[in-house]
């Protein structure tokens, strides 16, 4: 394994040579399962915004190796969904050519615009592996997606574990149920097709090197991988002071505030507890989390604390244990609304650096944007089947060393969609699109910038906004003395929406405005460079006036040059201090 850190304990039963060229193939071999998803996939939610997973699991339904593509909600869900499908195919009733679907929320990725598709791999016969794949639908029927239904029936079609292929022939009444419930058939069949051709492609490659290194199967170099991931989990935990850990965070919620509860025990054998007790009830809107969904961001932040470089496997899971309540908001009960659960699942990280940061402030981060912004509008009449997915960008938290990253993914890592392919494919037309100065939280790092998105529907029949936006009511919390960043804002005809997840009906040549939040800062913004002060100011990230008055900075402008007064800056900066 070409990871130091996943090298762990030496080997004692497999040759490392071997061992880390298997490991180099099955990261490869997932990379190319998952450029052919992008590639072949007809929506730009996947191609464009990589909302996905792929992955490889051994016989016993363990995941392996993961892309280097995808969301943490995606793969960190994935990666107990084999188990899940195991339970009602056994290997044992599954054969070649077999591909199974679900978007059971409850056992993958926590709502059902999330379709799971698992091939089962077969070699001289026998079962050695299973390749997975997860991507969003734009469409599933039901309800757009929208934060307002009050149960997971409203929000569309549900799949229960199927084949939709059996020994290589499609299942013709599963495909039958769902073009009959869908509105674009063309581009849902045309994603599930692209997500059965990316796990072929991976059993292709894997058959390769199973034939050319003479593997019957995976068993021992998996549970070889295995080990060596967790060891190395535990390896980086020995540095951290066993204790218990507690932060709480609130989010906007739908009506009313909800409250997250972390609890993080960290104990001497390299064993991590997190534990939400206390977290608000499940709501009657579709913003509740399932558990498989949280889990997968609590370990998506606690492997970025301790070895973030170390792709994601079963290995590196076993030493993270996580709990939340049932019928908590992170483990809400079925039937409960789901749809908008990312609002409230991507702030997962933050509550739990924030409750690291009393121990290991040199790795975490301020809280930031963190729940992307997806926008989903919708013609309100029924023969029009165009639907689109956006997602925008925020800023993220400053870091112990240095700033936020402006309009960055973090933590979903899913990606805007390029307006030139939106305004190609839909009716948007977009006016603005630029950083908002001064949104960054003052630390003596600053925090990343949100930017305002302002764009109109050009269309002759009206169009409904099914926006699901976070930080509008709670900005993200600065550390160790940093700002918090600026909320955000959602905006018709540039009138604010009080409520940012609620539907909006809308007219030809409305004009929508999204103004994104920035990061929390970190450290206190009087311990901020001058130089760098001065930098945001030139480059529009900062105002004058917020440099003078939070930063001590006093810039003028004569003869259109930007200077710095160093007196009056460095008599300003003692008197705030002593304030």
């Amino acid at each position: 394994m070409s990871d130091k850190q996943a090298m762990g304990k030496k080997s004692q039963t497999i040759d490392p040579i071997l061992l880390e060229v298997v490991w180099n193939r099955l990261i490869s071999v997932v990379n190319q399962q998952a450029a052919t998803l992008v590639r072949t996939s007809f929506t730009p939610v996947v191609s464009e915004a990589e909302d996905l997973a792929a992955a490889i699991f051994d016989a016993k339904g363990r995941m392996l190796a993961q892309s280097i593509r995808g969301t943490p909600g995606h793969i960190n869900s994935t990666a107990n969904c084999v188990k899940e499908f195991l339970r009602f195919f056994p290997g044992k009733n599954l054969e070649d050519g077999d591909v199974l679907i679900t978007n059971d929320p409850w056992k993958t990725s926590g709502h059902l615009n999330d379709i799971t598709m698992v091939t089962p791999v077969f070699y001289k016969k026998q079962l050695i592996a299973f390749f997975a794949n997860t991507c969003h639908s734009v469409d599933i029927g039901g309800r757009p997606m929208s934060a307002e239904a009050k149960d997971v029936y409203e929000e569309g079609l549900w799949l229960p574990p199927l084949k939709l292929f059996q020994a290589g022939k499609p299942n013709q009444d599963v495909f039958t149920i769902i073009k009959s419930n869908v509105r674009n058939n063309v581009e849902m069949l045309g994603d599930l097709n692209a997500q059965v051709s990316a796990n072929e492609v991976g059993g292709r490659e894997l058959l390769k090197f199973m034939k050319e290194f003479a593997l019957n199967d995976l068993s021992e170099i998996s549970d070889e991988i295995l080990n060596r991931s967790e060891h190395s989990i535990r390896n980086a935990l020995e540095s951290w002071p066993s204790g218990i850990y507690y932060n709480e965070l609130i989010s906007d919620g739908f009506d009313s505030p909800i409250k997250i509860v972390v609890k993080v025990t960290v104990k001497k054998r390299g064993e991590i507890l997190v534990d939400y007790t206390g977290t608000s009830p499940q709501s009657f809107y579709g913003i509740n989390v399932v558990s498989n969904y949280s889990h997968a961001y609590s370990i998506f932040a606690l492997k970025c604390l301790t070895a973030p470089d170390l792709p994601n496997n079963e290995g590196s899971f076993r030493p993270f244990k996580i709990f939340a309540p049932e019928g908590c908001i992170l483990n809400a009960v079925h039937p409960a609304p789901v749809a908008a659960r990312h609002t409230i699942g991507q702030l997962l990280p933050s509550t739990i650096f924030g409750a690291l940061a009393k121990v290991i402030p040199e790795k975490v981060t301020a809280e930031g944007y963190d729940a992307d912004w997806t926008i989903q509008p919708y013609a309100t009449d029924p023969t029009v089947t165009s639907h689109f997915h956006l997602v925008w960008t925020g800023g993220t938290g400053a870091r112990f060393h240095k700033d936020g990253l402006s309009t960055t993914a973090f933590p979903a890592r899913s990606q805007s969609v390029p307006i030139e392919i939106v305004e190609d494919r839909s009716p948007l037309f977009f006016l603005k699109k630029e950083f908002i100065d001064d949104s960054g939280g003052a630390g003596k790092y600053r925090g990343g910038l949100g930017q305002v998105i302002k764009f109109e529907i050009n269309s002759k029949y009206p169009y409904s906004i099914s926006p699901k936006c976070e930080r509008t009511r709670h900005a993200a919390a600065g550390l160790r003395g940093g700002r918090p960043g600026k909320k955000g804002e959602f905006l018709v005809n540039e009138k604010k929406i009080g409520n940012s997840k609620k539907d909006v009906v809308i007219q030809s040549g409305t004009t929508i405005t999204l103004k994104l939040p920035g990061g929390g800062g970190y450290g206190n913004p009087l311990e901020r460079s001058t130089q760098s002060v001065f930098d945001d100011v030139a480059n529009g990230i900062v105002s004058r006036r917020s440099a003078k008055k939070i930063y001590g900075v006093v810039i003028e402008k004569r003869e259109n040059q930007l200077k710095v007064l160093e007196e009056e800056t460095n008599k300003l900066r003692r008197n705030l201090k002593i304030a």
